[in-house]
């Protein structure tokens, strides 16, 4: 059986911060883990499972892949590591590129391949008894959704680190957020982790703006070492679940929908 790997002291000690910080892992949860493979959601998988065994709360952990069928990507051979894991493991398929190519309209392909992957998972959770949804976007996905949103909608807002569904019958956690990219980078290579390469095919066959606003940030670090540092601390106050969004002078709370 193929061994766990104890991600760095670093990538363990954000994540701890932030799992903690937010109560993201409650005692008895059933975590169910998506996993696209590429780099982050391995990094994360090895992550959960170094909390599982040590952590003074017991949970259960399953992996589930959405293969969107598109292009050359075929994340089948991680089916196997898995496996080998000894997890439960649920290998989703669905057209979900052609799909966009017959019914989206104005939104991006990332867009509406998150909110179809999205369904995929909420389903499966359920049918498989589980409460709880481990995304592995990490503060470099968090900065660009928040340049994003205020460059282009006008919005201060970003990527929730834990929220429950608007049906209140599941939660979703970001265990990383706290973590930069170049650390789960620097993980999957050390141990040559099974990383499947274009792990969101429409994304790269095209400019996005989210790769425009990485490279922003990227250019912006280059001269300033403790952007990353700066931007957490901004960001912490809208990456918490019912925080208001602040649209055009006004605020907007979700849960009450009151302005």
């Amino acid at each position: 059986m193929t061994q766990f790997i104890p991600p760095p002291k670093s990538i363990l000690r954000q994540a701890g911060q932030a799992i903690s910080h937010f109560q993201m892992i409650r005692e008895g949860d059933r975590i169910l883990l998506g996993l696209s493979g590429g780099k982050d959601s391995l990094t994360l998988l090895h992550v959960l499972h170094h909390f599982q065994r040590h952590a003074p709360i017991n949970f259960e952990l399953g992996v589930m892949t959405v293969d969107p069928q598109a292009g050359d990507f075929d994340p089948s051979p991680m089916i196997p590591y898995i496996e080998s894991l000894g997890l439960e493991y649920h290998y989703m398929q669905e057209a979900i590129m052609d799909m966009a190519k017959e019914h989206m309209g104005k939104p991006s392909y990332c867009a509406f391949c998150s909110r179809i992957k999205r369904g995929i998972m909420y389903s499966t959770a359920r049918k498989h008894r589980y409460n709880v949804i481990a995304l592995a976007q990490h503060l470099d996905d968090l900065a660009e959704s928040f340049l994003m949103a205020a460059f282009h909608l006008g919005k201060i807002k970003t990527m929730k680190a834990h929220y429950t569904n608007d049906d209140g019958d599941l939660r979703i956690i970001r265990p990383l957020v706290y973590m930069r990219e170049r650390q789960s980078r620097d993980f999957v290579i050390e141990h040559q982790l099974p990383v499947i390469a274009d792990s969101c095919p429409a994304c790269f066959s095209m400019p996005t703006q989210r790769e425009h606003m990485k490279q922003l940030l990227h250019q912006e670090e280059s001269v300033n070492k403790t952007l990353f540092k700066t931007l957490l601390t901004t960001l912490k106050p809208v990456m918490s679940e019912g925080m208001p969004v602040f649209d055009n002078e006004q605020v907007v709370t979700k849960k009450t929908g009151s302005k």
